[in-house]
């Protein structure tokens, strides 16, 4: 069993890191990328999702408002003649 004796040599050169600052800016946009693919996740057309999001919170926006304006009470009223 030999070994390779040239797998084992050590390099002249060090292994550099980056600077702080820059690897702090690398993992922080790596972690933004993470989120944004996390939140699309199994939606084939997010934008699709973004506008149905909006209307229904204008639909429970406007319903809370009716119930404030009407005390409760429905705004129209049907009358048979």
């Amino acid at each position: 069993m030999g070994l390779c004796s040239s797998c084992f040599k050590g390099s002249s050169e060090e292994l550099i890191t980056p600077d702080p600052g820059i690897r702090r800016q690398q993992q922080l946009e790596a972690a933004e990328r993470r989120r944004e693919q996390n939140e699309t996740r199994g939606i084939k057309d997010p934008e699709k999702v973004r506008r149905m999001q909006q209307k229904a919170e204008e639909t429970a926006r406007r319903e809370e408002e009716a119930a404030r304006m009407g005390g409760g009470q429905p705004g129209l009223r049907w009358q048979q003649d």
